[in-house]
């Protein structure tokens, strides 16, 4: 996966992924390599949403 990714380019792929599995135009010889990338996706774009989560939440935190 590229090094800047952003999470707006993850979900494209991610869904770019997902149509071609639900159309069955994946080729069988690439469908492990292209579940392992929506792996890595998934879990790049989980990561992004609680880290930001994070930082809202500090942001809003009540400041003493």
């Amino acid at each position: 996966m590229e090094k800047k990714l952003t999470y707006t380019a993850a979900m494209k792929q991610l869904e770019e992924i997902v149509s071609q599995l639900e159309d069955n135009t994946l080729d069988i010889d690439l469908l492990a390599e292209k579940v392992k990338t929506a792996q890595e996706l998934i879990k790049f774009c989980r990561d992004k949403l609680y880290k930001t989560d994070e930082e809202i939440q500090k942001l809003l935190a009540p400041k003493e």
